[in-house]
């Protein structure tokens, strides 16, 4: 369906004007500082780049540090996760989703259950020049059993994308699941994983028309029913993702935003990877589902320049 984003790049883009323009406002009041900051998110994040460069080539300082010191809060976490590139930002919700005590398998769960290939060769890689460690090795320190095994397997970035379908593997694929699950006692988790983890996104899906026929349930039923826990979680998300990732990502928004406070941490980082991806296709998914705008929910649950940038991601308002 070609760019479905909301960011592109500015016409007339000049990004030694642009970090002049931003150390200038860093030097004087806050007020000063915002429209600069704003300006940001007007540029793709190829464009964030230059503008990082820019400003170590003129001024001798990193751009995200000042930025770090100069900002706040929601606002400030934003607007620095906007100026990493998308392999360095998810490596970094990685980090810090695996660092210290406790494990946010949320946000485990959501990252690499949605990453194609190159986004996760390009995440790992990114992993090791930042923290000079090996990015498989600490989400096995930090993680067990089956869940740990699939999201080893994702890790890989190796799942078929060829596009090419084997109508014979497709049935047979089915019959292994319905083997794996409902047709014994217990289940074989590893048949599960072998099989989401590895076959093509157009394979899957006829798979999972495929078994729904033979054993006259959905494949989600069947997980819901055969796994528990983050495993669960896990396969869950993986089968939303191979259906439709703007599906997925519009549900992870609005359980964001539902209820008492907001999970900031997963609205700014869906918000920031998707804007130049599938935010449009994302905002169709949402108001089917919900029946009211991504932009009206963004406007109701945030504030002040925190709302104003994340609703410039999101790109208009559906209602």
């Amino acid at each position: 369906m070609g760019f479905r984003g909301t960011i592109t790049d500015a016409a007339d883009f000049d990004p030694t004007a642009d970090a002049e323009t931003l150390f200038n406002a860093m030097k004087g009041f806050g007020e000063f500082l915002t429209p600069p900051v704003f300006s940001l998110t007007s540029r793709s994040n190829r464009q964030r780049q230059e503008v990082i460069a820019a400003y170590k080539c003129s001024f001798g300082k990193d751009l995200i540090e000042d930025l770090k010191y100069e900002l706040t809060g929601k606002f400030e976490r934003l607007i620095v996760s906007l100026m990493r590139t998308p392999a360095y930002h998810d490596a970094k919700e990685i980090h810090d989703a695996v660092k210290g005590v406790g494990t946010s398998e949320r946000c485990l769960i959501e990252i690499l259950a949605s990453r194609n290939n190159r986004q996760m060769n390009e995440m790992v890689a990114a992993y090791k020049d930042a923290y000079g460690r090996d990015m498989e090795e600490d989400i096995i320190a930090d993680t067990s059993g089956h869940f740990k095994k699939m999201l080893v397997v994702l890790l890989q970035g190796t799942r078929d994308e060829s596009g090419v379908v084997d109508a014979d593997l497709v049935q047979q694929d089915a019959q292994d699941l319905y083997a794996a699950g409902e047709e014994q006692w217990g289940t074989d988790e590893a048949k599960f994983i072998m099989i989401l983890g590895n076959r093509s996104v157009t394979h899957l899906c006829m798979v999972f028309d495929a078994f729904e026929k033979v054993a006259e349930m959905s494949i989600e039923d069947t997980i819901k029913r055969e796994l528990s826990g983050d495993f669960e979680r896990l396969m869950l998300a993986v089968v939303q993702c191979i259906r439709s990732v703007p599906m997925f990502f519009a549900k992870r928004l609005y359980k964001a935003m539902k209820g008492l406070g907001t999970a900031d941490n997963t609205l700014i980082r869906i918000m920031i990877c998707r804007s130049e991806i599938d935010i449009l296709d994302i905002r169709e998914c949402f108001r089917l589902l919900y029946e009211k705008s991504l932009f009206n929910m963004i406007t109701d649950d945030t504030s002040g320049d925190y709302k104003r940038t994340l609703l410039n991601l999101c790109g208009g308002d559906d209602e």
